[in-house]
Formats: C-alpha cells, structure tokens, sequence
C-alpha cells in the first residue's frame, strides 16, 4: 500500500456490537467486550501503516439514553482498559485523548481518562482520539459559547481551534461498520471534505484486512476540495 497516499486522519464509527453479540446468543455486554479487544488491533494495524491519527466513537451523547444495566457494562468496560488494562493502551506509544462532556461520567472513570491522557502526553507514534459522551452539536454550540464569552469574532482557523480536535491533522477520512449509511452526529463540521466509507462488517469483525480494504478504496478516490481536475 502506498503510505504517501494513506489518510493522515481516520475516523471510525465502530458500530455492530450488540448485534454482533445478539448472533451468538450472547449479551450486548459481550459484544462491546469484543469491540473494545479490537480497538487495539485496528488501531496498532493503522499507526504501523504511518496513520498519524485515529478518532473513535465510542459513546454518543444520546447513547446515554440506553438501558441502565447496558451503561453500567460500558462503564465497567471503562475502568478496565482506560485503568487497570491501560497498559495495553501504553504499548502504542501513542498520545491518547478523550474527546467529549465528561461530567456526565462517574468520577473514578474521569480520573482514568486524564491520567491516560498524562502518561501519553509525550507519546509521538500517532494521536489516538476517544469520543465518549461526545456528539458533534453539542461540540459546535459549545465552541459558539466560548467565541460569545469571548466577544470575539471568528475566523475559520480561530473557530478551528476552539473545537475538540484543534490539534489534529484535517481529518480524510470516516469509516461506518455495521451496515448503516448515517453519520450519527458525529464530527459534523470536521468531515466537510472527508471521504466516506460504509460497511456492513459489524465492529468485532473488522480486521485489518477490512481496514486495508477501505483504505485501498480511499486512494483510488479523486480528492478535488470542491475545486476542478
């Protein structure tokens, strides 16, 4: 694979795991057990290709709507890889963030996240970005915000770096497991020239070789920003 052709920038919608779970007759907790092992397999597979940056969506806002008992697996699941496990977030050398509302979670999981984010801070294999109670309205009205406390006019590079991701590279491109072709407010301002990529592989299932995949199909593609050939 050309690696002066691959994204800088990936995002991935990591969607599929309740029904992945459902398939096998097992709970939706299991499925989400299994879609977090895989994180470290697409995200160790993405930075050794030369990806500089990997941001997933692990929790939406409005998924805080779903059942109780289904949030408290999720935040088991939390304090587990981002606290005791975080050693396997270590091993990538890689600056971790989390992007989101944090105040919503439970305080010992918010300890996690900004400890995991001080001993990756150095870390400059690649950015690992984590979204968890994030969605992209909520990012845009809150950036607003800040510009009117402000009193200051914006510009788009001003505007830019009041958004979560203000230090991320552009971001290239989005990849959707589990079938559905929506965007699930996610990243909705950063994704105004990304390339889009759907696939019905649920999240557990999607290898590397999915990865490669979608990323052979992004280099094919024809990226004109609007302008002509």
């Amino acid at each position: 694979m050309q690696q002066r052709m691959l994204p800088k920038h990936i995002a991935i919608i990591m969607d599929g795991n309740g029904r992945w779970a459902k398939k096998r007759l097992q709970p939706r907790s299991f499925g989400h057990k299994k879609g977090v092992k895989n994180i470290f397999t697409i995200c160790k597979y993405a930075f050794n290709l030369g990806i500089e940056a990997v941001t997933l969506y692990a929790l939406s806002c409005e998924n805080f709507s779903r059942p109780k008992e289904e949030l408290d697996g999720l935040f088991d699941l939390f304090r587990q890889y981002f606290g005791k496990d975080k050693d396997k977030f270590l091993e990538m050398q890689v600056k971790i963030q989390f992007l989101g509302e944090r105040d919503i979670l439970p305080e010992d999981i918010r300890k996690c996240l900004t400890e995991l984010e001080h001993l990756t801070a150095a870390y400059t294999c690649g950015i690992l970005s984590i979204c968890i109670n994030y969605g992209a309205k909520q990012e845009l009205i809150r950036a607003v915000n800040i510009a009117v406390e402000r009193r200051e006019r914006q510009t788009l590079q001003s505007f830019h770096n009041l958004l979560y991701t203000k230090n991320l590279p552009e971001l290239d491109f989005v990849i959707r497991t589990g079938g559905d072709m929506r965007l699930s407010n996610f990243l909705l301002y950063q994704l105004a020239y990304a390339e889009l990529y759907f696939t019905k592989k649920l999240w557990p299932d999607f290898s590397p070789k999915e990865l490669d995949k979608a990323l052979e199909d992004f280099i094919k593609r024809e990226r004109r920003f609007g302008k002509t050939e």
